[in-house]
């Protein structure tokens, strides 16, 4: 298939770089819906944030620890907008940097600084492990934390005998359309997404929690444990509530946007159930039909009837059982010739359905 993600529609939960994202995948194939399910809550203009800067001047600390990219930008940004941004980094360039992965790497790269020490994992406990086997007893250590708290850093480098100053950049909050995640999640539920995508563990918990408050737990669950639905994350920590929740869910080896793209591009153009027909492979999305690489135009009870006819894998659906999903009274033999002559128009193949005689309509299957 020319777009391997043709035909499917993908939910982004993430309201940030979901542009990014978006993009990536739309120049796929896939039909990209976005469903927030937090809103980043900035505290740039915090004057908590602007004392608390303040005072790390007047008492540098030994250590510095970067946990997220955005985080430490936004703290600089907000530094240079009181006026402060060349005392800090003055700061910063005589202390060790430690930075929670590549990102926050790239950030303090950025701003004209190096970071002494990565975690690769990018896990706080990988960062924490690290320092307290170097040992911090006595040191001053300034922490820039992410929306989703210290992640036990702040006690641990305390209990170790290291005095803590925490710098809050930003923090996490409700989606500010809450509509789109409440719709997305019960079309996710009723079949019609294909997969829902996360890039924050406190994201993929905001989704959870919506999951169970709608009441679809249950049928999300069987989806995924189907393969009907793919719940793919940037990363294990970002997959690990969903994976705490019994979901099942997929993520890259590598952590990153572009890695979470090629991981789903691999998962469709592997896994997708297709059916050979004479006219092509016929694969069956969430939302579309895509036949030969091209997605279908079909009508909605098009695109059900051929799912029927899918489902049923070439063996023979008699008037009535189609006639039960079209809609409205219209469900007479007349009704369901009508719409099968539809469903082969808009298909643009007079063979995808064969006709059989007496009896109804069957898929057009051909050996693979």
């Amino acid at each position: 298939m020319g777009e391997p993600l043709a035909g499917c529609v993908m939910v982004i939960t993430a309201d940030r770089r979901k542009r990014e994202l978006a993009a990536a995948l739309e120049r796929r194939g896939a039909e990209v819906r976005f469903a927030p399910a937090l809103s980043t809550v900035s505290h740039l203009d915090d004057a908590q944030l602007i004392a608390d800067t303040r005072a790390l001047i007047e008492q540098p600390p030994d250590i510095v620890v970067a946990t997220t990219g955005i985080g430490f930008r936004g703290w600089v940004e907000a530094a240079d907008a009181a006026g402060l941004a060349e005392e800090l980094l003055a700061v910063m360039s005589r202390a060790r940097l430690i930075a929670r992965g590549p990102k926050a790497r790239g950030a303090i790269q950025q701003n004209g600084l190096e970071a002494d020490w990565v975690a690769e994992t990018e896990t706080a406990a990988e960062l924490r492990d690290f320092l307290l086997a170097e040992g911090v007893e006595g040191l001053r250590i300034a922490v820039q934390h992410h929306g989703n708290g210290s992640d036990g850093l702040d006690e641990a480098f305390v209990a170790a005998g290291a005095t803590v100053q925490s710098l809050v950049i930003y923090g996490w909050g409700p989606p500010l359309d809450p509509e789109p995640h409440r719709e997305w999640i019960d079309l996710a539920a009723s079949g019609a997404v294909d997969a829902v995508l996360f890039t924050s563990a406190p994201g993929a918990e905001a989704w959870i929690s919506g999951v169970r408050e709608a009441g679809v737990f249950d049928a999300v669950r069987a989806r995924a444990a189907a393969g009907d639905l793919v719940l793919a994350s940037v990363g294990p920590i970002t997959a690990s509530p969903l994976e705490d929740a019994g979901l099942v869910t997929s993520y890259p080896d590598r952590w990153r946007l572009g890695a979470l793209v090629r991981e789903l591009v691999k998962h469709y153009s592997e896994n997708s159930a297709s059916i050979c027909t004479p006219d092509g492979q016929l694969v069956m999305r969430a939302g579309a039909a895509v036949l030969d690489g091209r997605v279908l135009p079909l009508t909605p009870t098009g695109l059900e009837l051929l799912r029927a006819l899918a489902k049923a894998g070439g063996n023979v659906l008699t008037r009535e059982q189609l006639g039960e999903i079209l809609p409205g009274a219209q469900t007479g033999p007349h009704a369901v010739e009508a719409a099968i002559n539809r469903l082969r128009e808009n298909s643009g193949s007079r063979s995808l359905v064969r006709t059989v005689v007496k009896r109804g309509y069957a898929l057009a299957v051909t050996a693979s």
